[in-house]
């Protein structure tokens, strides 16, 4: 974590220097959250907030560790539902053991993408394994579009071919940049990367002029358009840049994780761990969770038993207000 103290979101920071242009960069602010019932980890959370609730279709943004999981315990969510997103776990140190209720097996590793679909409803859990000393990671999710947001439930797997640019290496898992493209489909256009940055380097990268774009700092820090990001920002910049400059003045090298897609344009209801379009939509989806409806299906092979959904709020769900419109130069 950064030494400087917590600011509100949306304030702005600019690198310091006098040829600085004006910034355009909006700083998002994360809050600590517990994950995952009576056994929770504790992880930082970027997205959603009142200032912004998408980044493209990237909806949700958890940061977690270094994790001494002799300490902690480490991560064990137990089995819980999805519907109407994505999930996408990246891991920087540790391991994850992923079982999943379309009878997915799967072990998340450093430097490897692990993508879930779960449209009209998938159950899984995450839990960190006894190999594991230091857990380090982001949990990631992906809103799916209106036409999609009923998809069947699927699973891949990828590990992305580092590649060295202009004092930086990515490790593109998500989406094309830098003339490198993931083979994973997604159901909107999107990016994610790594993004590590070598001391006293700058890297500029070709973006896609209609994508908003996320960059998330986990170590060091990193000027991103001429603003500063410390450890745990979630940088945020508007569409309309074809380029995209980041900046490590520092001794020590620093890593990112970018996120990018065009603005979403659809309204969206997130409640517990599901997305869906109306208040209905998640009054029925708690339902046929609670009442072990095969909609979800059951995750084999989890030591426990799943986590019951939380009390529905005595007022109507509805979706968040429209974030506030950043302006260049405004403080």
């Amino acid at each position: 974590m950064s030494d400087h103290g917590p600011e509100p979101a949306g304030r702005l920071r600019t690198t310091g220097r006098h040829d600085d242009p004006p910034p355009q960069v909006e700083i998002l602010t994360a809050r600590d959250v517990p994950l995952g019932g009576p056994r929770a980890m504790t992880v930082r959370r970027t997205l959603p907030q009142r200032a912004r609730t998408l980044i493209g279709a990237w909806c949700f943004v958890d940061h977690y560790g270094p994790d001494d999981v002799s300490e902690t315990g480490g991560m064990d969510v137990a089995p819980h539902p999805h519907t109407g997103l994505q999930t996408v776990s990246w891991l920087f140190s540790g391991e994850i053991e992923h079982r999943d209720s379309q009878g997915n097996h799967a072990f998340v590793r450093p430097g490897e993408l692990n993508l879930m679909t779960g449209g009209r409803g998938i159950s899984h859990s995450e839990v960190s394994t006894a190999r594991t000393r230091i857990l380090h990671g982001v949990q990631l999710w992906v809103a799916l579009p209106r036409e999609h947001r009923h998809a069947g439930r699927s699973f891949h797997h990828h590990v992305p071919t580092p590649l060295r640019r202009h004092g930086s290496t990515l490790r593109v898992f998500l989406g094309s940049l830098a003339g490198r493209t993931s083979p994973v489909p997604t159901f909107t256009p999107l990016l994610g990367a790594e993004v590590l940055l070598d001391p006293h380097s700058t890297t500029t990268l070709p973006v896609d002029p209609a994508f908003e774009h996320g960059l998330l700092v986990d170590q060091g820090e990193v000027g991103m358009a001429g603003t500063l990001l410390h450890p745990a920002d979630l940088g945020y910049l508007s569409p309309g840049h074809d380029t995209l400059t980041l900046v490590n003045d520092t001794d020590v090298p620093a890593r990112a994780v970018l996120l990018g897609g065009p603005p979403f344009g659809e309204e969206i209801v997130m409640w517990w761990n599901f997305i869906g379009r109306s208040h209905e939509d998640i009054v029925e989806a708690r339902q046929a969770w609670q009442d072990g409806s095969d909609r979800f299906g059951d995750v084999d092979g989890y030591d426990g038993d799943r986590l019951p959904a939380p009390t529905l709020p005595n007022a109507i769900i509805a979706p968040p207000k429209e974030p506030r419109r950043f302006l260049r130069g405004s403080s």
